[in-house]
Parts: C-alpha cells; structure tokens; sequence
C-alpha cells in the first residue's frame, strides 16, 4: 500500500516537471505553427498511443454503460478540447513564465467545487491559502495592478487563460466522477479521442484542409520534436498520473500538485526563451505558490 501511494506521489511529481516545460515548449509552438492544426496532430498521436497502451493493458476494448461514454465525451469536451484552444491561444498572448503563474490557482477552484460536490476537507486556514493563491495569481496577471481587474485592465491574454482554469477544474471534478468504474487509463485514452476529434473538427474549418492535412511534412525537425514531446510527455504521461492521483488521492490532493508547475514554468522560460523576471511576477509567484502550499498543508 505505501509503494503504490509513493509511486501515486512520483507520478504527480513527474506530472508537475512535464507540464512546467509544456509552457515554454507550447509557447514557441504557439508563436510559429498554425494553433487548431498543431494541436489536431498533437493529440493525434497522444491518442494513438493511449488507446494502444489501454487495449494492450485491458487485453481489448472497455465495456462501457451509455451514461460512462457519455461521461468520456464531456471529460474530452471540456478538458482536452476547451482547455487546449484556451491554452494554446493564450500562449499566443502571454509569457510563458507568466501564463504558468496564472494558471497554478488551478487548485483553488478544484478544491472549493471538491469540498462542495464530494464533501473533499475545507477549513478556514484552506480558504486563507487559497485566498492568497488567487490575491498572486492577480498581482501576476495584472503586473502588479490586481485592482485592474475590477476596472477592465486585463488582457485578452489573461482570460484566455482564465478560461483554462475553468476548462481544467471542470475536467477534475468530471475525472473525479468518472472514477467510478473507469480506470484511469481507459479515461484518459478515451477523453483524449473524443477531445481529438473536435480539435480535428475545428482545425479543419478554421484553419482550412490544406493546412490543417498538409502543414505538418512542412513543420522543422524543432518544431517537430517539441509536437512529440507535447503529445508524450504533458498529454499521455501527464493525464494518465494525474488520473491515476484523482483516483488514488482525490480531486483537491491531486490539483495541489499544480501549485509546483510555476516553479518549473518560470525558470524553463527565463532559461529557455529568456522572458524577463520582472517584480510582480516573483512576488505574485511567490504568493500563488505559498497559498497553494498553505492550503495543501492545511487539507493534511
């Protein structure tokens, strides 16, 4: 029992080291190739090899009930498909050190809705941590001006990435639920076809068919290289550990783990694609991250 609930920790952890590169790595993908297209042969391959690991793990196909597929479809609606277009034209719009701050206060509304829907822990030192989680995460977004945001001075940037807060709370509590008789892997695999499909779908009317069939033999051998890494490291390996910490943890333990993607976020970028560490996004940082951790704690 105490090996499978480390190995539960280790894969959140490598979940959290994946999706801080996946920021500067989304943000030069997002900068030099055409978004819904990337992102249609992104979760192409994600899929192609998440249905091949669940049907060689499962020995075939899951038997679902009507009312799970259904589930599967909205999982993939909202989580693959909302919070991909959210994350990718946000990157667009905004620094990828800022964009990975932003989004930590992820577990703020997982937690909340959690305590609300499966009765998950909430005490008044959680809401203190998630208070200040959101009070950085809006000196961040607004570089250092959080009461811009009761006077319009926030970006398009900035609520596109507010809409992937809401896509990816809205895809944990949906995993939560779908727990219930669904194994982890089979979830995944399965929301990732459906998200994969309305990305094809969207790609193809937006984009057009030419660009969306034909762009990828144009792609360079870095551009390339940084799909595959998207679609195998943040999606496949990612969604499965996070999956498998819903099931195991539950919805708000697992979201914690966000709380470390900015640490990963911010210094990949500032290394990487040398964006500036400006004051408002370290204390605004700083502040996301020690609200998290406060909350964490405070749950345990």
């Amino acid at each position: 029992m105490v090996n499978s609930t480390l190995r539960v920790h280790l894969g959140l952890c490598g979940m959290t080291l994946l999706w801080g590169l996946s920021w500067p790595a989304g943000r030069a993908i997002a900068q030099t190739l055409p978004l819904l297209s990337s992102s249609a042969w992104r979760f192409s391959l994600a899929a192609l090899v998440l249905l091949t690991w669940a049907r060689m793990a499962r020995g075939g196909w899951p038997q679902l009930s009507a009312r799970q597929w259904a589930g599967l479809a909205a999982a993939g609606t909202v989580g693959v498909f909302g919070y991909t277009i959210f994350f990718m034209y946000g990157m667009s719009h905004v620094e990828a050190s800022r964009a990975a701050v932003v989004v930590t206060t992820n577990p703020v509304f997982v937690t909340l809705a959690a305590a609300w829907l499966f009765g998950e822990p909430f005490n008044w030192r959680i809401g203190a941590g998630l208070s200040l989680a959101v009070l950085g995460a809006a000196t961040v977004m607004t570089h250092g001006q959080p009461w811009a945001l009761l006077t319009g001075g926030v970006g398009i940037g900035e609520w596109l990435l507010v809409g992937c807060i809401v896509s990816w709370a809205g895809y944990s509590l949906m995993a939560k639920r779908l727990m219930v008789g669904v194994d982890s892997l089979t979830a995944t695999a399965m929301s990732a076809a459906f998200g994969c499909m309305l990305l094809w779908l969207a790609a193809l009317v937006v984009d057009g068919p030419a660009v969306a069939l034909t762009g990828l033999p144009q792609v360079t051998p870095g551009q390339g290289s940084l799909l595959v890494f998207m679609a195998l490291g943040p999606t496949v390996l990612s969604y499965v550990w996070f999956f498998r910490g819903i099931s195991a943890l539950g919805a708000g333990v697992a979201s914690s783990y966000i709380s470390l993607v900015p640490v990963v976020g911010v210094s990949s970028a500032v290394l990487l694609l040398d964006e500036p560490l400006g004051w408002s996004l370290a204390v605004g940082g700083a502040m996301a991250l020690a609200g998290v951790v406060l909350a964490n704690r405070a749950r345990r």
